[in-house]
């Protein structure tokens, strides 16, 4: 079967709406490898329910790519916290290459897919395959990102737990869930969702760690 695929001037037109300034054009290689890389393992393995390459460039791509450049400042490393097939964590990886990010996916098959993808586009991001709970106690990070993981508000709480102290949670969800997601982590000092372009309620949601006991 043959896949579908798009060229970089595809790739760039589609993601022109989510962007504060333009990638540059060995970023939107790395995009065009990681989508082609996205749609081969797809065929076999579900690792979205999303298809047409234009909508996972639109879906995933340009609002993981959102997030990244609206991440706070001096950021050393970075948890993607359920992975999944990499967002939003490949994608901030690409525009911070200096960024340490670990992919956290405990399902064998989509760890699988993410190594697979670290070592096809020549990156430094980790993949830890396996739930985060089981990581070392004290191994923590400047942020932890969530996006379309099961049960939210329980991943929140043991997203919560690798945050260092005045670290940052950065949830990529509805403007709906927004009031839930707070009032989950209290002890997060929240800012103002930041409304995705191209979506009618699909924001990303920062929150800093007070450095106090929840």
């Amino acid at each position: 079967m043959t896949l579908q695929t798009l060229s970089i001037p595809e790739i760039q037109r589609l993601l022109q709406p989510y962007l504060t300034q333009p990638l540059e054009e060995a970023v939107l290689l790395q995009c065009q490898r990681y989508l082609d890389l996205l749609l081969r393992w797809n065929a076999r393995t579900n690792l979205t329910a999303v298809r047409l390459p234009e909508e996972i460039v639109r879906i995933h791509f340009g609002e993981c790519l959102f997030a990244a450049q609206h991440l706070p400042a001096g950021l050393h490393a970075l948890l993607d916290f359920g992975s999944g097939a990499g967002f939003p964590g490949l994608p901030i990886q690409l525009v911070h290459p200096a960024l340490q990010v670990t992919l956290g996916e405990s399902q064998s098959k989509k760890a699988a897919f993410l190594r697979e993808a670290v070592r096809t586009l020549g990156l430094s991001t980790q993949v830890a395959g396996a739930r985060i709970e089981s990581l070392p106690a004290e191994q923590q990070f400047g942020a932890v990102a969530l996006r379309a993981v099961d049960n939210m508000i329980a991943a929140l709480a043991a997203a919560a737990e690798r945050v260092r102290p005045e670290g940052w949670m950065i949830v990529l969800t509805s403007e709906a869930d927004a009031a839930a997601i707070t009032a989950a982590l209290p002890g997060f000092q929240w800012q103002r969702p930041i409304r995705i372009p191209q979506s009618q309620q699909r924001a990303v949601l920062l929150g800093r760690h007070s450095g106090q006991p929840a």
